[in-house]
């Protein structure tokens, strides 16, 4: 099979000849590895290890695209900066991580009405370029390409925060309500003019972190209410073309599957076991119905130790491979401090258990 034939099966639960394999990496480890020699410096870390999965975000839904980010502060190892959302980050400077909230400057829906006036359906918000690239590649190489995107939960987080967002879903539901809905309509827009104009990816992939340790970030009923709603529009226009739907979350979000899968959703990844996510737990109650990528503890591979790894695989990929919705990755994205050998040895250790006899 072609990567791209492997992953639309994968998606609809149907045969395959072997799991697909993707991941995503910190950013460091991709130049770590290169400045070791082991991956070519005009490389993609994707490319290099050969994923069935190409994936490409062509849109920035900053709200003001001209504000020239300000250095707030700035120290040896951190930079803090205002974009053009009106959010004040730190960022550390020698290493990724998830970028420390400092403080926000919308704060209620007078702020947010003034700052969505930059909100515009503008072409200068997509990378036709960057796009024509990756769909090109993916039609050279067989493989699945995946447009993403954050949805609106992760948008409306990095202009109002965490604490009054989600504040405002008790309080003030009228903010979230016009948020969710300029966002929804930017990114129909966009869509509409990149795909009328380059051509249709093979699927869609939102990015939507909804919870935190052992909990959501919210009830399913207010979930279901407030922001499954706006995913069934989005996921709805999807589905329209044809186009199968990966969400992402970080977090513990299994209360809200049910939601998930009424909205349309197609594949849940990243399924994040130190949040409480259980990979067999899940296959066991949605594996008929929903595919599933990640669930493998990335703990297991901080200790660059061989017979953690295969135990750990062993343990999951011959039970969630059974009804062919499964795609090998991580519970989340791979640190520097993982050796390449051993990751090589991962995508070998999974494709072998993971392959179809």
């Amino acid at each position: 099979m072609t990567c791209k034939e492997r992953v639309i099966n994968f998606l609809k639960r149907q045969p395959i000849d072997r799991i697909p394999v993707f991941e995503h990496f910190w950013g460091d480890t991709g130049r770590h590895y290169k400045e070791l020699g082991i991956i070519a410096a005009e490389n993609q870390i994707s490319a290099h290890f050969d994923f069935d999965i190409i994936e490409v975000g062509a849109f920035n839904l900053t709200a003001d695209m001209d504000y020239v980010p300000e250095v707030i502060a700035e120290d040896e190892d951190t930079i803090t900066r205002k974009d053009g959302n009106g959010a004040i980050y730190r960022r550390h400077k020698k290493h990724d991580t998830t970028p420390e909230h400092i403080g926000f400057t919308v704060k209620d829906l007078a702020g947010w009405k003034e700052l969505k006036k930059h909100l515009t359906i503008d072409e200068r918000r997509i990378n036709f370029e960057g796009y024509r690239r990756a769909k090109q590649r993916a039609e050279d190489g067989n493989k699945f390409l995946a447009w993403c995107s954050l949805n609106v939960f992760e948008l409306m987080h990095l202009v109002i925060g965490h604490e009054t967002l989600l504040t405002a879903m008790a309080l003030e539901p009228e903010l979230i309500y016009d948020m969710c809905e300029t966002y929804v309509n930017v990114i129909l827009g966009l869509q509409k003019l990149l795909f009328e104009r380059e051509g249709y990816p093979d699927g869609a992939w939102y990015y939507e972190d909804l919870g935190f340790k052992e909990r959501p970030f919210m009830s399913p009923a207010m979930f279901e209410e407030q922001l499954a709603p706006w995913h069934k529009k989005l996921f709805d226009y999807a589905h329209s073309h044809g186009l199968p739907v990966i969400l992402h979350s970080c977090g513990f979000v299994e209360p809200l599957i049910d939601s998930m899968l009424a909205s349309g959703i197609d594949c849940l990844q990243v399924i994040e076991v130190k949040a409480g996510m259980d990979l067999l737990r899940i296959y066991e109650k949605y594996g008929d119905r929903l595919s599933l990528m990640g669930g493998i503890d990335v703990r297991c591979l901080y200790t660059n130790d061989r017979a953690v790894i295969d135990a750990e695989l062993e343990k999951k990929i011959p039970i969630v491979m059974q009804k062919y919705g499964y795609c090998l990755h991580s519970d989340h994205s791979i640190p520097k401090t993982v050796e390449y050998d051993i990751y090589r040895y991962f995508i070998q250790k999974g494709k072998e258990l993971g392959t179809y006899r």
